[in-house]
């Protein structure tokens, strides 16, 4: 029958059709085919501000559903996005085998995490997907299939956010074939309402985390009574009579704490150690009649100056006269420049004028003011009037602007034996011997076998042993005999049938694999598909379909693709396979570090050894510290250092121990970063 639902008609295969919202628990209930490619199954604006008022904020929840998809079909269950921001989207890829669960990060950043499953076969599953803060498990037919530590999801979901059913939005993700008893639950272990007899005795993650933070601000409690107990004795005893300066050295010059100076123009000031310098202010001179405002030397402002006569003022100087040789005002970065009438100060490459006629100039920043020419794989550092370009490690310089990976294989720069292949890695290369040799890669030796010239069915080659053969060495050649009760005609068994060797055949549950027997071993790929055949199979080579069904539209909406095409959008390799559009993770290399961030333009984490910098910071909340009260700390911690106001102390772990890290936190006048560390 149809029935409305979510203000649109679809069909549905029982009469009840309801949805229930109360305090923490929202559910879809429906049993419905979802047939075609033209449909909008969505929730009506004011179905999903209630659905929207219950989800947000909350680290706890579960999605669930009963599902019969069409094999090979990539489709979504459910969809909670906006934009193209997918704050929860639970997604069925048949084309790679995967269970796909999309959000937000706290951080702001989108997060695919893909469980290698296949719930697209034709046939009834049931699958729930439970998150508690930063722990998910996956249940199909109430079975644990995974269980991940992840980074937690944001469920901070704008107002205009919207709810879809068995697709992303009007044009992508459709799910092909019958959905039922779709339900979003918030509450702990919400795969309970569909796997009863499941165990659920165990605290959740967000029962443990919430205990974590409690425990925190205990500590912190403590630590802060305990610190201030302390400096009150200090302070009774007299014991407090230490004072250490930092100071600031300039030139060759100390300069002691809050202790000011003039640097050409510029107000500069040490403060804590560190120089802080001031452009001067000048305001506009208010000169009698008779007098202008002028520079004069030695002054970073305009004082008011007796006008010289005119006759002096217009007087032309001899043809080619050098002002500059006579004596000029150009001071700091400042270079003389000779005219017609006179001479003026020019900035040097690299420095800004402080004041306008450019006696005194400074040094401009091109780093941190993005005025560099720095490319991919370069650091940009600053020098005084310029910048450079450095390569990062295990990259070489292609110019003054730019690096490229070192390829030491194809340089020559390795330590390869002559019979080993070469392998070029990021940061270096690896080594292994070739075929017919044994070793480590930088010295290979040959085996013993010997091979003669003897009569071969394959031209320019030698007799090769077969199959389980045992060959002795003999003078000038070798002889192989097969051991009694050893099969060496190099047959194959697959599926329980012998194959000959050379044999060649289409799998039976693929009929887009082809499998050949090589000496005894079963050697499987997909076909190879040629376009210019007419009878091309379109279902093993969708590359190969002219049709305009097949065809796929962009996310943009702006480009068509053809069936077997591929791109790559925000992060994610997409491919148009009959008409259908599946997108997945790009792959990216392991890390292994404690910070990492994920550079602008980039889709991989990079390790970074400067926490403000980081995007992600891991801890292991099972590791602890001890601080100088004998309190033990969780990893990630934070506290003040006893005795001091500024001292910010961090429970880190490192690969062998844990220990306290402590930093002097200071306030900066840069704009660019407010705050900063220093050891």
């Amino acid at each position: 029958k149809t029935r409305s639902l979510f203000g649109v008609t679809w069909i549905c295969k029982i009469n009840l059709v309801k949805m229930l919202i109360f305090a923490n628990i929202m559910c879809f209930l429906c049993s419905a085919f979802i047939p075609g490619s033209s449909r909008e199954v969505r929730a009506s604006a004011e179905v999903s501000a209630q659905m929207l008022k219950k989800l947000k904020g909350k680290n706890e929840f579960t999605v669930l559903a009963t599902v019969k998809q069409d094999r090979l079909n990539s489709g979504v269950i459910l969809s909670v996005h906006q934009s193209d921001h997918r704050f929860l989207e639970l997604e069925s890829s048949g084309q790679r085998s995967e269970v796909r669960l999309h959000y937000r990060t706290k951080n702001q950043k989108d997060h695919t995490e893909v469980f290698p499953y296949s719930l697209a076969d034709d046939q009834w599953h049931k699958i729930s997907v439970a998150v508690s803060a930063s722990h998910v498990i996956l249940h199909v037919d109430c079975n644990r299939i995974y269980e991940r530590v992840v980074e937690a999801p944001s469920m901070d979901i704008p107002e205009d956010t919207s709810f879809w059913l068995g697709q992303r939005n009007a044009a992508h993700g459709f799910f092909k074939g019958v959905m039922q008893d779709v339900e979003v639950l918030v509450m702990p272990q919400g795969y309970i309402s569909q796997c009863p007899d499941l165990n659920r005795t165990c605290p959740t993650c967000n029962d443990f985390h919430g205990l974590v933070q409690k425990i925190m601000e205990l500590q912190d409690i403590l630590a802060k009574t305990s610190s201030k107990l302390s400096r009150a004795e200090e302070k009774m005893n007299g014991l407090d009579g230490c004072y250490c300066e930092r100071t600031c050295s300039v030139k060759g010059v100390i300069y002691r704490e809050d202790e000011g100076w003039t640097d050409g123009c510029k107000n500069c000031t040490c403060t804590n150690g560190t120089v802080h310098c001031e452009a001067i202010s000048c305001p506009p001179p208010q000169c009698p009649a008779g007098t202008a405002p002028a520079y004069i030397k030695g002054a970073c402002c305009k004082e008011c100056q007796q006008m010289r006569s005119l006759n002096l003022f217009f007087s032309v100087p001899p043809a080619g006269h050098d002002f500059c040789s006579e004596g000029h005002g150009c001071l700091e970065h400042s270079d003389c420049v000779n005219l017609e009438a006179g001479d003026c100060c020019v900035c040097k490459d690299g420095f800004r004028p402080l004041r306008d006629d450019n006696a005194y100039c400074d040094d401009i920043d091109e780093c941190a003011e993005g005025k560099h020419y720095c490319r991919e794989n370069t650091m940009c550092v600053n020098t005084p009037g310029s910048f450079m370009c450095i390569c990062h490690t295990g990259y070489i310089r292609i110019d003054d602007y730019s690096c490229t990976e070192h390829d030491e294989c194809l340089s020559g720069l390795h330590n390869c034996d002559e019979n080993a292949l070469c392998f070029n890695m990021v940061g270096g290369h690896s080594c292994s011997c070739k075929p017919g040799y044994t070793g480590n890669g930088t010295v290979c030796k040959g085996k013993t076998l010997k091979f003669t010239s003897s009569p071969s069915p394959f031209p320019n080659s030698f007799s090769q042993p077969r199959l389980n053969e045992l060959c002795f060495n003999l003078e000038g050649g070798y002889d192989c005999r097969c051991p009694h009760g050893h099969n060496c005609t190099g047959d194959c068994i697959h599926d329980n049938k012998v194959k000959h060797s050379g044999q060649i055949w289409v799998l039976d549950n693929d009929r887009c694999s082809v499998c050949s027997c090589q000496a005894g071993q079963v050697m499987c790929r997909r076909m190879v598909c040629d376009c210019d055949n007419p009878n091309a199979d379109l279902f093993c080579c969708p590359e190969c379909d002219p049709r305009l069904s097949s065809q796929c539209l962009h996310q943009n909406g702006l480009l068509t693709y053809g069936s077997g095409d591929t791109w790559v959008e925000n992060c994610q390799q997409c491919q148009c396979l009959q008409g259908q559009v599946d997108c997945w993770p790009l792959p990216c290399p392991p890390v292994d570090c404690e910070f990492t961030v994920v550079p602008e333009g980039e889709c991989c984490p990079r390790c970074v050894t400067d926490p403000c910098q980081a995007d992600t910071i891991r801890n292991d909340i099972t590791k602890t510290c001890t601080d100088e009260h004998n309190i033990s700390r969780f990893s990630g911690s934070s506290w003040i250092k006893h005795g001091t106001e500024c001292t910010l102390c961090q429970c880190k772990v490192s690969r062998h121990r844990q220990i306290p890290n402590c930093k002097l936190h200071l306030t900066s006048l840069s704009q660019r970063n407010p705050f900063f560390f220093l050891q």
